[in-house]
């Protein structure tokens, strides 16, 4: 359909968009949680060459689960506010 008016298509445009629909993506949640009374946050760091792996510790086997490599204090601050960690994370070798 042609539109000789320019304001004719935006209202169709704007007619559109309003549908209800369902959404093709939906935003990702910035938010994302673990199992805190069998894990716990820590940080991996090599002695070898001190490359450093933010992820969670199975308190009950030791096993750790690794989540995001930790390049300097900005990844270690979004680490801690992805998963709503506060106070200190303990480094495991």
């Amino acid at each position: 359909m042609l539109y000789e008016d320019p304001g004719e298509f935006q209202t169709a445009l704007a007619q559109h968009c309003k549908r209800d629909r369902p959404m093709l993506f939906k935003k990702k949640s910035d938010k994302k949680t673990y199992d805190k009374e069998n894990q716990r946050p820590v940080i991996k760091a090599s002695i070898c060459n001190g490359e450093q792996v933010a992820g969670f510790q199975d308190i009950h086997t030791g096993a750790f689960e690794e989540v995001m490599l930790i390049r300097g204090n900005d990844d270690l601050q979004k680490f801690m506010n992805t998963y709503g960690i506060e106070g200190k994370i303990e480094k495991i070798y």
